[in-house]
């Protein structure tokens, strides 16, 4: 019905900030938005919990949140970023809404269903849109019967319905809304006074519909176009996905700037299509030239969805991964990337939060600052850093305003006292987040269980493992799932073993500081060489991170 093109949808003037627009086409209810960014989204009208329309949510700005449950869905890619039911999980990556192209020209939003862009018709130049006119009837009839119709100061309207007369030139589309209802939409290119000529093509416009409507009137109505989406499965909904494998994602680096000193901040764009959902916390994997897989989290506030923000710190030691950024990689190079991990997901329904960032360890928690501010709830970020020169960012924590506390320059002992201050009383409704240094996370993590903060209430995030790893041992590891019993020689690791058997559970860091790889233990005791479990959950010795950790009995039983 629309002749596998694009079709204008709405009106530019019909996204007023922070509005969702309810459209139509062929059947298909839209959720038209326009971002605080500029962009505008046309995406389909449901949520994927319940399937309420997501044109009577909420517009942040950055995010579209369903009224019903509370589900956010980021501006751009359409994908989940939250689910209130499961604050500390991350929503499969999966859960995205359906989302179709979007071009905005000549004052009107235009989309198309099909598989690759048409061509975009030729429309006037500085032309003015005129105001939609929706009709109840086939808009096969309302194109017939358009055609032939001359507007006063026009010539007649084409095939196309396009016109040129003395008063300029006029071009009418067609949006097929559905198989009984269409909308009149147009663009006029003129010189004479604005006014007096809209309300004239208002009159001709209203005296077509009268027209179009008194025959369709005689003409027995089509039924409506069925829609039956399909539902996010329940399971999906409840199972936050951990995604695993090597890095399948083509960005370039569009800009690559010093931030602070040692510090630099790439920003990454998709070579094609939209990039995945992140939340506050995710992390992704960055595949670099010289062969190395590095582990960076994502600076991104909401709403930033066109690109992905790192920052690098130079590492005195590195191994080639922080130097080959800093040094070889250029504004234009090509990176594979995984999709966004997070294993350090944010909460969103508690009544304080409180984030403690040592030097790079910054990156994740100006996310979570970022989308705190956004949600307007109440946090800190104390901010740890050596020196003025070396903090990083300075742009994003100018905009947390009096909620960032800096702490500049301070030895170890200071840092401790301090962490005591921040850490003094814990409140039966905050969360605690940390991320920098391994040294400078061991004691505020030993500071919070001093003050009696419950293990669940503290969230932390390593970089790195730097605790020498033993792996003189040798065990036996069976697989209660696959029925599977395997050897795990002195050398070699647990997730090197289940690899090599096909039967590994997702990895990333293979440090174990993030967690990826943690399996269940069923029966045995584990041998925890690892900086991602809490104290509590090693004496439970029912989880191990099969990368690092090992068994100190002769064998172990994994839910694998």
């Amino acid at each position: 019905m629309h002749d596998k093109t694009w079709v204008p949808v709405a009106n530019s003037t019909d996204l007023a900030p922070h509005h969702v627009f309810q459209g139509r086409l062929m059947g298909q209810e839209l959720a038209i938005w326009r971002a605080d960014d500029g962009h505008v989204n046309v995406w389909e009208n449901r949520c994927l919990h319940r399937g309420v329309r997501l044109s009577i949510g909420i517009n942040t700005g950055s995010e579209l949140v369903c009224q019903y449950h509370g589900w956010r869905y980021a501006n751009r890619n359409a994908g989940c970023t939250y689910i209130p039911a499961h604050p500390a999980d991350a929503p499969a990556r999966t859960i995205c809404s359906k989302t179709w192209p979007v071009i905005e020209t000549g004052g009107l939003i235009w989309t198309h269903f099909e598989d690759r862009d048409p061509p975009l018709p030729e429309l006037p130049e500085g032309g003015a849109a005129l105001r939609p006119l929706p009709l109840a009837a086939a808009p096969e009839m309302v194109r017939e019967s358009l055609a032939g119709l001359a507007p006063e100061g026009f010539g007649p309207l084409d095939e196309t319905l396009q016109a040129r007369g003395p008063a300029g030139s006029l071009h009418l589309m067609v949006q097929p809304a559905d198989a009984g209802r269409a909308v009149i939409r147009g663009i006029v290119q003129s010189d004479e006074p604005e006014l007096a000529l809209l309300r004239r093509l208002n009159l001709f416009l209203r005296s077509a519909r009268d027209q179009i409507l008194a025959q369709a009137a005689l003409t027995p109505a089509p039924e409506p176009i069925p829609h039956r989406p399909e539902r996010v499965s329940e399971e999906l909904a409840e199972m936050p996905e951990m995604v695993s494998g090597p890095a399948r994602l083509r960005v370039q680096v569009a800009k690559k700037e010093l931030v602070a000193k040692d510090i630099v901040a790439l920003e990454l764009e998709p070579l094609r299509g939209a990039l995945p959902a992140s939340q506050p916390g995710a992390h992704i994997d960055v595949a670099l030239p010289n062969g190395l897989l590095r582990q960076y989290s994502l600076v991104n506030a909401p709403g930033e969805t066109g690109r992905y923000v790192i920052g690098v710190k130079r590492e005195p030691e590195s191994t080639g991964g922080s130097a080959a950024i800093h040094d070889s990689l250029a504004e234009g190079d090509l990176l594979a990337i995984s999709e966004p991990r997070n294993n350090f997901t944010l909460r969103r329904d508690v009544e304080e939060t409180i984030l403690v960032a040592g030097g790079i360890g910054v990156t994740p928690l100006l996310s979570m600052a970022a989308a705190l501010k956004d949600d307007g709830l109440p946090f800190r970020l104390h901010y740890f850093a050596g020196s003025e020169e070396q903090i990083a960012f300075g742009e994003r924590l100018a905009a947390l305003g009096d909620r960032l506390v800096n702490y500049i320059g301070l030895d170890p002992e200071k840092t401790a006292l301090a962490l005591k201050g921040i850490l003094k009383s814990p409140a039966p409704h905050a969360q605690v987040y940390v991320c920098g240094p391994a040294p400078m996370l061991d004691v505020t993590r030993a500071t919070a269980a001093e003050a009696g903060w419950p293990d669940a209430a503290v969230h932390f995030e390593y970089f790195a493992n730097t605790r020498e790893i033993d792996t003189s041992s040798s065990f036996r590891i069976e697989l209660a799932r696959s029925a599977v019993t395997l050897e795990v020689p002195a050398g070699r690791s647990i997730l090197s073993v289940l690899q090599e058997a096909g039967v590994a559970p997702p990895s990333s860091c293979c440090q174990g500081a993030c967690g990826t790889c943690m399996a269940r233990v069923i029966e045995g005791e584990p041998d925890h060489q690892d900086v991602y479990l809490s104290e509590a959950e090693k004496a439970a010795g029912d989880k191990i991170l099969t990368c690092v950790s090992r068994a100190k009995s002769d064998r172990l039983i994994l839910d694998l």
